[in-house]
């Protein structure tokens, strides 16, 4: 334990620090200011991790948290902090990134572009019922308190049952799998989410309906997707652990009586061990199946099962940046690698000659071949496959040779051998977004063989989290040297 510790200053992923005899001290749950008790978790040589025991004094930076769940759910991390310090601190954490993991020569970065929206900014939620709520120390010591005096006749102690902690709606309490905070007003995502949220939850309670048992893997109501479009569209899909139609009929005919806004409900068995939803066939009950979001006048078709960037108003200014670092004129073809269902493609091409776009995932490429047609592009190809394997001569033959690629992977980032391919390739600019600053510095370590950066623009996408997407353009280094 050390005692009346100042914590100096903000680390990286959520973390602060402190210096103690000569060694650096990361600590979680922390702001730079807080004088505090830490317990270590783990001690080496020069460095160590630790917890907050005990409040000694507050920083002056601190704000009061919004939500009741704050510090519980293992979301929203930083409301403690004012927008605008969280801004300051993620915008450290991509120049560190960059210059620590990196190592390559960087130019001047571009101010952070916060959100003007920090609340209700998320499109789509996703909520697990369960059989064991986490209860706080507060909530614990009040039951616990009222226990011990509630004594039967025989002079025992008499136990209070309470079953609405045996069928909780909401999210994993942080750190624990098994355990789930039982949501009562969520800050992440607009109406009607809470009520329709809390709708089935109270029906469920009320009908005894059973909750998915995560340890025991048996249960009725497992867990629960809602999208809210700007476009007023609402989704509602209600995945089942068990195929009881008389009880899924009588709780889906509920939502629809009560919530006439929702315009598509859908319903899917899983009857796996796992939650994962790409071998699963989700069941169109009312409505088309699927909503319809819009960035700028671009529209897309989003099903149950289609990834989209969850902040649809943060998306914008994300795509429009990656438009920008393309520097298109309308004569390029470019390559949209990791394209999903063709969302950045289909965004930047009325500025280019042609859109290819590649991915790994055949049901998101269909998408992405829908999406083209609903926004009636005739010069974009959504191909099925690895870039490493089908980027070659005959595919340049075909398709033609990048002038841009665009390229956004998932948090692990490239793969050595697609970065080696882009090498191979080189196409005059690449533009690279990251929702892991980390792994893209480790990427753009290997790309400084031929590529030079040269524009970086980092973008909030996820207010009061520790989550922050960056957009950095490249360009091969000879042609650099030439502008």
């Amino acid at each position: 334990m050390l005692e009346k510790i100042l914590v100096e200053d903000y680390a990286a992923e959520g973390k602060s620090l402190a210096r103690v005899d000569g060694k650096v001290v990361f600590i979680e749950n922390v702001v730079p200011g807080d004088v505090v008790d830490i317990q270590l978790i783990k001690s080496k040589k020069d460095w160590a991790e630790g917890r907050p025991s005990r409040f000694h004094s507050y920083s002056p930076d601190r704000v009061d948290p919004f939500c009741i769940h704050f510090g519980v759910c293992g979301g929203c991390q930083w409301q403690m902090l004012p927008y605008q310090k969280q801004l300051e601190y993620k915008q450290r954490q991509v120049r560190d990134n960059l210059q620590r993991i990196g190592k390559v020569p960087l130019p001047e970065m571009y101010p952070i572009l916060g959100a003007t929206q920090t609340q209700y900014y998320r499109n789509k939620m996703e909520y697990t019922f369960g059989t064991r709520a986490f209860i706080s120390r507060e909530e614990f010591d009040r039951l616990k308190s009222q226990q011990e005096s509630a004594e039967s006749t025989e002079g025992e102690v008499a136990p209070l049952p309470n079953p609405n902690h045996e069928k909780v709606l909401g999210f994993h309490a942080k750190g624990m799998f098994d355990k789930i905070v039982d949501i009562q007003k969520c800050w992440l995502q607009e109406e009607p989410t809470n009520a329709i949220r809390l709708a089935i939850r109270n029906f469920a309670r009320e009908n005894d309906y059973s909750f998915y048992d995560i340890k025991n893997h048996h249960g009725l109501l497992r867990t629960l997707q809602l999208r809210i479009c700007k476009t007023g569209e609402v989704m509602v899909n209600v995945v089942f652990g068990e195929d009881d139609g008389m009880k899924r009929e009588k709780l889906l005919d509920h939502l629809i009586r009560h919530f006439p806004e929702i315009t598509t409900l859908l319903y899917t068995i899983n009857t796996k061990k796992n939650d994962s939803m790409h071998d699963l066939e989700p069941v169109a009950y009312h409505g088309k199946g699927y909503v319809v979001e819009q960035l700028e006048d671009f529209r897309f078709k989003i099903g149950p099962k289609s990834f989209f960037q969850t902040n649809t108003y943060q998306g914008e200014q994300l795509y429009k940046v990656t438009r920008e670092f393309a520097e298109l004129t309308g004569k390029e073809i470019v390559y949209d690698l990791y394209c999903g269902t063709g969302s950045i493609g289909i965004f930047v091409s009325r500025n280019a000659k042609k859109i290819v776009g590649v991915e790994m995932i055949e049901a998101a490429v269909m998408d992405a071949r829908e999406n083209a047609s609903m926004n009636e592009l005739t010069a974009a190809e959504f191909i099925a496959g690895d870039v490493i394997e089908i980027c070659d001569d005959a595919f340049f033959e075909t398709h033609g040779r990048p002038d841009v690629i665009i390229t956004d992977p998932p948090r692990a980032g490239m793969h050595e051998k697609l970065v080696r391919k882009i090498l191979d390739i080189a196409a005059p600019i690449v533009v690279y977004v990251s929702c892991n600053p980390a792994t893209q510095a480790r990427d753009l370590n290997w790309l400084d063989e031929k590529y030079t950066v040269t524009k970086i623009q980092p973008v909030d996408m996820f207010p009061h989290t520790l989550h922050i997407e960056n957009v950095v353009q490249l360009r091969l280094k000879d042609e650099f040297r030439n502008l």
